[in-house]
Parts: structure tokens; sequence; C-alpha cells
């Protein structure tokens, strides 16, 4: 092939010199053919094929390979075949006596023509995509796996990621109510897959039928809705760039916090921090674009809305709910009733005509068993005999004290002590675990040892006054004889100091 040099050389002689074309052949000493072609073409135009390479061995077997990589469509992607593999087939099988070579170049064209080709969008500003990912932290000194929540905004590529230990409704709820926070505002739309947690059912006209959940959000918040096809992942994929970037930069190495609030606030300034770096070639910072998208955001309703899953339940006879494999108490008062459990990412809240009666801290185990003890001591205290074998009261977090006492007081009572020390016990239900220890303890100090002394103690720290003790009711304790100082006394004292 001639220079790009000796194409310009030949086209000058002639065009510009106006020479002919057969003497360009003989000053050049090229063929007039050659000549000819120079004139047409400003550049070498190349190697142009008029017929297809033969392929007399392989020719008779291509409808095998597309068979072979048709099939394939529909087979794990870890299990598709490699053109190493189509072409020992084709020998082992079909007696292809060919070159590994012309199989490979077929497969690597029939596999470039059938992949997709995609669209490259437009984002107006105030629009979202959001998405759950999975990484694994180190969280209270336990390595877990870590489920978090991202939404993007695709105009300006603005991040919020929110860590959770499961991806549960009520994180659902949460994470986008803590992303509408975060920016300040409602998208215009968001964009998600058919995760379960949003849509009950896809319906055969491609439209979706909302979960409860995920309907209440979206009518208290007013944004549009929109989902992507089933198994696209690639129409969202800006917020799964944002899983995939936030798992590299935010999590890598493993975080380790104390706990989900200390990862989360870690999370929310490395967000924030985002906001001053270059997305791809775009010339401005995501911070300054992102203007551009708080501008369209809707407003934040003037309540935010409570991030739990509802549930409707019953309560046992042993005073539990159910909720999620997990058993919560009640007090043993409202037992077989109907009730409303509330459950949020940290703790499930449950109702009882309208009016809460018991927290609890969220269980992501199964068959946990997760009860206050408060809740069952005024049903022990009608059965005292089962003060030690009561599951909820196993492994208490009670003072030293507490035992102290009902030692002293079931050596004083008797049997009667026991019931004392449980109406000691029932003392929390209305004041503080702090207040009721102090009291036992300066009950001890005083030698009142009994449910009443307690009682008027904590009573009296309570309303900041002195502890008036009768101990009338308590003939057992040792009387104390205090005399009643006179003026007299004082003389006396210091008639003596005179001497």
């Amino acid at each position: 092939m001639f220079a790009v040099e000796v194409y310009a050389a030949v086209r000058s002689f002639v065009f510009i010199e106006g020479h002919s074309r057969r003497e360009a052949a003989r000053v050049f000493g090229l063929s007039r053919e050659t000549i000819l072609k120079m004139c047409r073409f400003s550049l070498p135009p190349g190697y142009t094929r008029t017929v297809p390479v033969a392929k007399p061995k392989l020719g008779a077997l291509l409808a095998v390979i597309d068979l072979i990589l048709e099939t394939d469509r529909a087979a794990p992607l870890k299990q598709r075949h490699t053109a190493k593999r189509i072409f020992e087939r084709l020998r082992d099988e079909h007696g292809f006596s060919g070159g590994y070579t012309v199989v490979k170049d077929y497969v690597r064209v029939c596999r470039a023509r059938g992949r997709e080709i995609f669209v490259p969008l437009a984002h107006p500003p105030g629009h979202a995509q959001v998405d759950f990912g999975e990484a694994v932290g180190v969280i209270g000194g336990i390595r877990q796996k870590i489920h978090f929540f991202c939404m993007d905004l695709l105009q300006s590529d603005a991040c919020f990621v929110k860590a959770y230990p499961r991806e549960t409704t009520e994180a659902f709820l949460d994470g986008h109510v803590a992303s509408f926070a975060f920016f300040g505002g409602v998208p215009l739309s968001i964009l998600y897959d058919n995760l379960k947690i949003a849509v009950a059912k896809i319906c055969g006209d491609g439209k979706r039928e909302r979960t409860r959940a995920f309907t209440e959000l979206v009518s208290h918040y007013l944004f549009a809705d929109r989902f992507g096809r089933p198994g696209k992942g690639n129409d969202k994929d800006k917020v799964e760039g944002l899983v995939k970037y936030a798992r590299v930069n935010f999590m890598t190495p493993i975080p380790e916090a104390a706990s989900y609030d200390d990862l989360n606030a870690m999370l929310a300034e490395r967000c924030r921090a985002r906001q001053c770096d270059r997305a791809g070639r775009l010339t401005q910072t995501i911070g300054e674009r992102l203007a551009a998208d708080l501008a369209a955001l809707g407003d934040l309703p003037a309540v935010t809305l409570e991030p739990c899953e509802r549930r409707a339940a019953r309560v046992s006879s042993t005073a539990l709910v159910r909720y999620r494999c997990n058993d919560y108490s009640v007090p043993t008062r409202h037992g077989f009733q109907d009730v409303i459990v509330k459950g949020f990412v940290d703790e499930v809240v449950i109702l009882c005509g309208g009016t809460v009666v018991a927290r609890h801290p969220c269980a992501y185990g199964k068959g946990e068993f997760v009860a206050d003890p408060l809740h069952y001591l005024a049903l022990i205290e009608t059965k005292p005999n089962a003060l030690d074998q009561a599951a909820a009261v196993q492994g208490w977090d009670l003072p030293e004290v507490f035992q102290h006492l009902r030692h002293l007081l079931e050596a004083l009572m008797g049997n009667r002590g026991k019931r004392e020390f449980i109406q000691v016990l029932r003392l929390m239900e209305a004041m503080p675990k702090d207040i009721v220890t102090v009291a036992i303890t300066e009950a001890i100090r005083l030698g009142a040892i009994g449910f009443d002394a307690v009682k008027l103690i904590a009573l009296a720290r309570i309303e900041r006054r002195p502890a008036r003790l009768d101990l009338a009711a308590y003939p057992h304790l040792p009387r104390l004889t205090v005399k009643t100082t006179s003026a007299a006394d004082y003389a006396t004292l210091v008639a003596e100091q005179a001497a």
C-alpha cells in the first residue's frame, strides 16, 4: 500500500499542475490503474473484499453454533459455552477438522451482534432512582452483612446512603423518609426495580399492584413511582452505579462502628463530601449541579410519615405477641386482646385500643423471646413461687442490692418476704430503677427492711423531702430512743468547757 504522501504528490501532479494520468504513470513509475485509483481517492482506501471469505470446513456447522449460542441465552451465566468448548463439541460430536481460530472468530462476531445497544438518556432536574445494596461491616464488634439504601438524584448525581440490619419494609420506608430529609424535598418521580417491598404483583398489561406500605408512602409524599423492566437493571443504571460506588468508596475497607447510628452518620458525611467531586466528564461539581435538583424538588409534608410496618396480632395466653417469628411481651392484663404491632427499624411498638402498651428493641433473629420483666410482675405477685422460674426475669440486670434485700426479707419474714420483694420490684413500674435502687440501699442502711420503707424513701426522694418512717408496722425491728435536746443540755456543755 502506497503512503499518503505518494497519493498527495500524484493528485497534485494531475489536478493542480494539469498533467495527464498517462504522463503521471510514466513520471511516478506506476500503472495507469494505480494512478486512476489515486485520482479517485484522497487517501488509500484499503483492501475491500468483494465476496465473503469461504469457510469450507465450518460452513456446514454454522447452524449448529447458532443453536448453541441461542440455547445459552436461557442457561445460567456461569454455565454458558466458551468458544473453546464450542470448538471441542464440534470436533467431538460433528467431526469438525478445522482449527480453533475460525470457530473463535465466528463466535465473537455472533456475540457482538447479539449484545444490547443502549440509548443515552438526558435527565431533567428533580427525579431520582432507588435501590438496595449489600456489604459486610463490623457493628458493635460483630462482623455481619449490612443492607444499605441508596437514592440517586439523576441530574446532579447527588446521593444518599443509609445502612440497615435487613432489607425490610421499615428499612425501605425509613430510607425514603431519611433521604427526603437529607435533600430537604421530595423528588418528582422515583424509579425502582420490582422489589417485593413495593410491588405485590406484576399484572399482565405491565401495570403493578403496589403493596399497602408503598401505597401509603406514595400517598403521603405525593411523588410519581416508576418501575423498570423485570430483570433489566440497566433501566436504573444511575443507582446501580451508586450501589457499586458506595460499596467500593464508602465501605472499603470494611467499616467498623459501635452502632448503626454511628455508621449512618459516617455515610451521611461521605455523601456530603462527594458533592465536591465531579462525575464523568462534566466540568461542574455534583454540588453545583445539585442546586437545579433542589429547586425542582417538591415540598416536604408538614407531618413526617411513620416509617414502620403495621400488622394486626392477638396476645397469647402467656402475654406474648408474635411479630416476624419473634415473641414480644405485653403487660399480662392485655392477655387475649387484639393489638396492632408497629415494626420500626430499631424497635417494636405494640398498641392496644390506640394506646402504646409495650416497646421493645427490634430482634432480627428467629424464635427470639423479647420480654420486659415488669410486664409479668403483677401476675407473679399472685403466684410468688413462679418468681425464680419465670422466663421473663431470667438474666434481669439488677444491682446486687436487690438480691441482698431479698435475702434479708426472707430471713425476717419467711415466705411472706418473697411477696414483699415482688412488691419492691413492682415499684419500678412507676419509678426509675435508679430511684428504687437508692431507696433499697438507704432502707438497708437504716435497718428498715420492708416494702413500705423502700416505697416511702423512694417517694421522698422523688418529692425531694426527708423520709418519715413509721416503724409501728415492723415490731421485729429494734427500737431506738432519741432524747429531745433542751437548752439546759447546752448549758451543761458550756460549763464543762469552762472548767
